[in-house]
C-alpha cells in the first residue's frame, strides 16, 4: 500500500516532464502543445526511505524492497472541462481513481513555452482546475439527488443517509467551495469518501519553478504556498528540469549535482513525504536474510490492519505481533540483540503500529 496520487494542471505547466522525472521514463511526451498527454501515464516510484538501508544491513538481508507508490499524469485540462472540452470528459473519469490530486502551478518565466491563457499566475491555474472540478461534482451530485430524494421518500434508509450526504457537498459546491470544505461526522467519512467526488480528495499543491528558484522560491512559489495555507493543504516547491536532470543520473552523481546547487535531496522525496502527511500514511518494515523490506500502512491501524497489507490471510488469522522499534534494533545490532534486551514487544490485536515499527507476525493455521 502506497497511494496513487493524480498529476493534474493546465497544458504546458510542466506536469509531464515531472512525471517522466519523478518515475525516470519517458512514458509521457512533454511537448510544447496541448493534449500532448493523451492517455493517462501511470508510473512505479520506490519510496525514498534510508532507514532501508540499514536494517538490511544489520539483517544481513539479500535483498532490499521498498515500499512503493504510483503518479498518474493526467491530460491537461482547459477551461470548459467539465462540459466536455478538450479532453474533459477523459481527465475527470481519470481523477476519480486516486487517492490525492496534486495541482501543479507554473510559476516560472519562459517565452519559449506557451501557456494556454497566455500567462504565467499559478492562482489563477488553480481556480481554473478547481472550479472544473467543482462544476462536475455539481452536476453529478444534482442529477444524483432526484433519485436518492425519491427513494428516501419511499423510507429506502441507505437512501436518506447518502442524501444527507449529498447535500452537505452541495451546500459547499454551491457556495463555491470544493465538496472537501464540507463537516462531515467522522463516523460518515467512508461513506462521503464513497460518493467519489472530484473536489473531496486532498490536494498537493506543486510549484514548478526555474531552476534558480529550486532552493528558496520565487514571487510565484510564495503565492501558492499562501493560498495552500488557506485551504488546508500542503505545497512543495519543485524544479521540473532539476528532477529531470537527476533522473539521468546515478545516485552519486545525483548527490554531487544537488550539492552544486544547494540542494539537500531531490524533490521527490520531499513531495512523497508531503503526500504521506497528508493522507496520514507511515512505514513499517520487516527485515531477515531474505529481505528487508518496507511497508505503508495508515497512521491510527492497528496490527492485524497491518499484517493484512502483507497478505490478506495474515490478517484474518493474525495472533500475534513480535515488534521492535527502529531505534532499538538497530542501537542492539538487530533482533537478537533486542530480545537480549527485552525490548522486543509481543503485541495483540489492539496494538497501534507506529512508524519505524519492525515487525514479525505470528498467524494460526
Amino acid at each position: 500500500m502506497g497511494f496513487k496520487c493524480g498529476i493534474v494542471g493546465l497544458p504546458n505547466v510542466g506536469k509531464s516532464t515531472l512525471f517522466n522525472a519523478l518515475t525516470k521514463t519517458a512514458a509521457a511526451q512533454a511537448a510544447n502543445y496541448p493534449f500532448c498527454t493523451i492517455e493517462p501515464n501511470v508510473g512505479d516510484v520506490a519510496v525514498p526511505e534510508p532507514r532501508l538501508g540499514k536494517l538490511a544491513e544489520i539483517a544481513g538481508s539479500a535483498e532490499i524492497i521498498p515500499s512503493r507508490l504510483q503518479f498518474v499524469d493526467i491530460a491537461g485540462l482547459v477551461k470548459g472541462a467539465s462540459k466536455g472540452e478538450g479532453l474533459g470528459n477523459q481527465f475527470l473519469a481519470n481523477i476519480r481513481e486516486v487517492d490525492a490530486v496534486a495541482y501543479v502551478l507554473r510559476c516560472f518565466e519562459d517565452d519559449d513555452v506557451t501557456h494556454v491563457e497566455g500567462r504565467v499566475d499559478p492562482i489563477a491555474d488553480y481556480e481554473t482546475v478547481e472550479t472544473e472540478l467543482m462544476l462536475a461534482d455539481l452536476e453529478s451530485l444534482e442529477k444524483r439527488r432526484a433519485n436518492l430524494e425519491k427513494r428516501a421518500k419511499g423510507q429506502d434508509k441507505e437512501a436518506k443517509e447518502t442524501l444527507v450526504l449529498v447535500d452537505l457537498a452541495l451546500a459547499e459546491l454551491r457556495e463555491g467551495r470544493p465538496a472537501r470544505a464540507a463537516d462531515v461526522p467522522e463516523d460518515q467519512e467512508r461513506a462521503f469518501k464513497g460518493l467519489q467526488l472530484l473536489t473531496s480528495k486532498p490536494v498537493l499543491f506543486v510549484a514548478n519553478v526555474d531552476e534558480e528558484s529550486a532552493g528558496e522560491g520565487n514571487a510565484y512559489s510564495q503565492r501558492v504556498e499562501e493560498r495552500a495555507g488557506e485551504e488546508h493543504a500542503v505545497a512543495v516547491t519543485i524544479s521540473a528540469k532539476i528532477e529531470a536532470e537527476l533522473a539521468t543520473l546515478d545516485d552519486e552523481e545525483a548527490a554531487e549535482y544537488l550539492s552544486e546547487i544547494g540542494l539537500e535531496e531531490p524533490g521527490l522525496n520531499r513531495l512523497i513525504r508531503a503526500g504521506y502527511d497528508l493522507l496520514g500514511l507511515q512505514t513499517y518494515f520487516t527485515a531477515g536474510p531474505k529481505e528487508a523490506r518496507a511497508w505503508t500502512v495508515r497512521r491510527g491501524a492497528r496490527a492485524p490492519e497491518a499484517a493484512g497489507v502483507i497478505h490478506t490471510d495474515f490478517e484474518k488469522k493474525f495472533i500475534r505481533a513480535e515488534t521492535i522499534s527502529y531505534d532499538d534494533y538497530v542501537s542492539l545490532g538487530g533482533e537478537a540483540g533486542a530480545k537480549e534486551a527485552g525490548k522486543q514487544r509481543i503485541e495483540g490485536k489492539d496494538y497501534e503500529v507506529r512508524d519505524g515499527d519492525v515487525m514479525h507476525f505470528r498467524t494460526g493455521a
